[in-house]
């Protein structure tokens, strides 16, 4: 019993959470005569193996900095009959990230590009790919203050090498010339090296609105659409599918 104890013990010091929770079982199991050492040794090990990838994922999920935890599960396609679920689905094998190719998901506001862009971005954060999600707000945010403090150049490479960039709502705001530019440099730099997940409101043809400039818009998407899924997202709004109808209702 003692020596028992000391092997809990040791196990809790060491941190090793896992073997010190299973520890009984495996030791049940062994006297039982249904598993050799060699197999008790492996169950836990294995258990503490889990843990860490688990520990690992979930820290990947968090540096990523979603909005929100969401997957695919949780999305409502029967609502948006216009979306290939097939498609959306296939984007998790992460083919899309190995071969540098970029998704972009146009529609209204509340239809589900968010929901979408960060459900597959928790997949590839899942899956060891560096991941990152911003608004394109901030985004730009946070180039110009490089710009200002003269390390810009730093902070394009921190995003440039993100094996997977989600930039969400590009066109809720006109960007001015500096924005854009900056906006440019960056998709430049992750051309054909890094993909990149666009959620837009605005359709492709009045890109030339949200950067103020038809040479910096086609220079822009230009570099987004070679290699790329469009999605463009036709339906209500989530937001909006339980007022609307009491709304109507009341104006009948």
């Amino acid at each position: 019993m003692q020596k028992y104890i000391k092997v809990k013990n040791n196990l809790e010091e060491l941190k090793l959470k896992q073997m010190h929770l299973h520890l009984d079982d495996a030791i049940e199991q062994y006297n039982s005569g249904n598993s050799t050492l060699t197999e008790l040794l492996l169950v836990l090990t294995n258990y503490e193996l889990k843990a860490k990838e688990e520990r690992m994922i979930n820290s990947c999920v968090r540096i990523a900095g979603f909005p929100y935890l969401k997957t695919t599960d949780d999305f409502d396609f029967n609502f948006q009959p216009s979306i290939n679920k097939k498609q959306i689905l296939g984007f998790k094998d992460m083919r899309f990230v190995d071969n540098k190719e970029n998704i972009l998901f146009i529609g209204n506001p509340g239809v589900g590009k968010t929901h979408l862009a960060t459900s597959i971005g928790i997949e590839a954060a899942k899956n060891r790919r560096s991941t990152y999600f911003v608004s394109c707000n901030d985004l730009i945010m946070q180039l110009k203050k490089a710009l200002l403090e003269n390390r810009l150049e730093q902070r394009l490479k921190y995003y440039a090498r993100m094996k997977l960039l989600i930039i969400d709502e590009v066109g809720y705001l006109p960007l001015d010339d500096v924005s854009s530019k900056l906006f440019f440099q960056l998709i430049a730099k992750r051309y054909e090296k890094n993909s990149t997940i666009i959620t837009a409101n605005k359709p492709l043809s009045e890109w030339t609105e949200t950067f103020g400039d038809i040479v910096i818009a086609n220079a822009i998407l230009d570099r987004l659409l070679h290699h790329s899924h469009v999605i463009k997202i036709i339906g209500p709004s989530y937001r909006t599918k339980n007022i609307l109808p009491k709304t109507n209702e009341n104006t009948v």
